[in-house]
């Protein structure tokens, strides 16, 4: 019998061993990674608890452009096991001191205490210098603390080699107890169960069972046990197959008188066989003739089928054509919204800005005049005071009409990004909304008409801005438009409310509402009440189709002549997946 080249228990040992060597080394690389980042944490938060020591003399140092005491500081730090470099910058940014390991740093200023990873192993935590003055605080620089993964590594030295030391002498063990277990309960019996079963013969069946000593009722107890029942079925089948072998002896010879009768019968059917065939021969011909037929008549479906996918092909070509033209419509509606916002934001920005343009240029005479004045030694105090004056007038007038220009053009500038753009985002539906009224004040600032808003402050929603921008667009400059076409001052009531995981817009105004029969067209594409007058018909189109399916929202409208019209619209605050 072939000897087996790599045992079962070898195996066995080698895999049960294995999979506990990887588990040893990842809990053992997991413990040494969590002491790293303990450590790393405790010197990130020692090199947080420096600030508190020195910034307060660092800061009044460099306020008092004491550079050398500065630099002192910076060396007194550097005397620290944790610290590695030493960075101090003042407020424009140029590096007092620079000390130790360090690595470049943004030129923008520090406002607040961050930790940064830098290249090298090195980390480092920066803060800004505040200076408080007669109730006033001003930044007079920064600093940057440095340290290494080589301080931490010395921190954790002796538990790492006390983490692998550990794990080597349980595994160690572990081999030692396993190899002893699967030698005496496994290997041994293994190898008498293979020697006795390799000297089986079957002219002796008595002798070739097994007899192992085997001490534990186990699976090989089992397996000798079942074994030996195998040898007494097998001597039992011996004698049962020497008495069927008789038997089949007898119905030997009893088929061979009933093959001659079968002969016999054979005989006389092969001559109604042929009777038969020659029946299947004529219905064959008959077949092939209908066959023929039949395929003159598929060739001429063939024909048909492929002049109507033709005609299909050419169909779902004009189809594509059609949704390319309204895709293109709709773009252009939107992009003709944005261009009205761009012209009336223009005319409203140019106002504050001529002023400004006005006060400045006055302001800069006067300071030309003040100059003069100086340098004619001529400038008397009752000349500064006025100068003053006019200044602060001037410089009050300037900043007011700079800071609402600033505001137009901010407000004009969220709203129009947001509709050339599809990104979604969290933000605030209040402030939102009054950003995109805003930007349509041009449009009705020649007007009386007013929007009132009642919406729950932080209310918080998830999707495209854009489309939130476009629907409420469309709504107001509808009403504006069509709805006000005859009313000088007009009203428009916008609720919005939270209901579970849903916004509900309650959307009126009181202008010349629309007939039953235009309130079923609202929604239609290219349904317009201004045909010819420069309606387009895609607004409520373009609205009907953010809300469903941009929002997977609802929308309803209600109208009647003379009564206003009052749209209910209901979306997720949170766009689904």
């Amino acid at each position: 019998m072939a000897k087996v080249k790599t045992g079962l228990s070898k195996k066995l040992l080698t895999r049960v061993l294995s999979v506990y060597f990887i588990l040893t080394l990842i809990v053992t690389v997991g413990q040494i990674l969590t002491e790293y980042l303990n450590a790393k944490n405790h010197i990130q938060s020692e090199l947080q608890t420096l600030k508190n020591t020195f910034s307060t003399s660092l800061t009044r140092a460099i306020w008092e452009l004491n550079t050398p005491q500065a630099v002192s500081i910076a060396e007194g730090l550097m005397e620290l096991p944790i610290v590695e470099g030493v960075q101090i910058r003042d407020e424009n940014g140029n590096f007092i001191a620079d000390i130790g390991r360090t690595d470049d740093q943004p030129m923008s200023k520090v406002t607040s205490g961050v930790m940064r990873d830098h290249k090298g192993g090195t980390f480092g935590y920066s803060f800004p210098l505040i200076f408080e003055f007669s109730g006033r605080t001003s930044q007079v620089g920064d600093v940057t603390l440095y340290s290494s993964v080589d301080v931490i590594i010395g921190r954790i030295e002796v538990g790492i080699f006390f983490l692998v030391g550990n794990a080597f002498i349980k595994t160690a063990f572990l081999i030692f107890l396993f190899l002893n277990a699967f030698r005496r309960m496994l290997t041994n019996p293994l190898e008498e169960l293979t020697e006795q079963i390799g000297n089986f013969d079957i002219n002796h069946l008595e002798q070739s069972k097994l007899r192992v000593r085997i001490e534990d009722d186990n699976e090989l107890k089992v397996l000798q046990s079942s074994y030996n029942q195998l040898i007494d079925d097998l001597i039992n089948f011996q004698d049962r197959l020497n008495q069927t072998q008789g038997e089949l002896k007898t119905a030997n010879e009893q088929l061979d008188e009933q093959n001659l009768y079968l002969e016999q019968e054979v005989a006389k059917k092969t001559a109604s066989l042929s009777q038969i065939m020659l029946d299947l021969e004529r219905q064959k011909d008959e077949l092939m003739q209908n066959q023929h037929e039949l395929k003159q008549e598929n060739e001429t479906r063939r024909q048909v089928e492929e002049q109507l996918r033709k005609s299909n092909t050419e169909l779902a070509e004009s189809m594509e054509t059609l949704e390319m033209a309204k895709d293109q419509l709709l773009e252009s509606e939107r992009m003709a919204s944005l261009g009205g916002l761009v012209a009336g934001i223009a005319h409203d920005v140019n106002t504050p800005l001529g002023v400004g343009v006005t006060a400045a240029s006055f302001l800069e005479d006067r300071i030309k005049h003040l100059r003069q004045s100086f340098e004619d030694k001529s400038l008397t105090s009752g000349n500064m005071n006025s100068f003053l004056d006019e200044a602060e007038q001037t410089t009050t007038l300037l900043m007011s009409n700079l800071n609402r220009a600033s505001e137009l053009v901010a407000s004009f500038k969220q709203v129009a990004v947001d509709q050339t753009s599809e990104a979604e985002r969290d933000f605030d539906l209040k402030e939102y909304l009054e950003e995109v009224i805003q930007s349509l004040a041009p449009n009705l600032k020649k007007t009386r008409h007013q929007i009132h808003i009642d919406c729950p402050e932080n209310l918080q929603i998830r999707c495209a801005p854009g489309v939130i921008a476009q629907i409420f667009t469309n709504m107001v400059m509808n009403s504006v438009i069509h709805g006000f076409e005859d009313k000088k001052q007009g009203q428009i009531d916008i609720r919005i409310s939270q209901d579970d995981e849903n916004v509900l817009v309650d959307y009126k105004d009181n202008g010349k509402g629309l007939t039953e029969e235009q309130l079923n067209k609202l929604f239609e594409a290219f349904f317009t009440t201004k045909r010819g007058k420069g309606g387009s018909g895609l607004g409520t189109h373009i609205m009907y189709n953010l809300v469903t399916q941009t929002l997977k929202g609802q929308i309803e409208a209600d109208s009647k002549p003379g009564e206003g019209l009052h749209y209910q619209i209901r979306f997720p605050a949170k766009k689904p997946a």
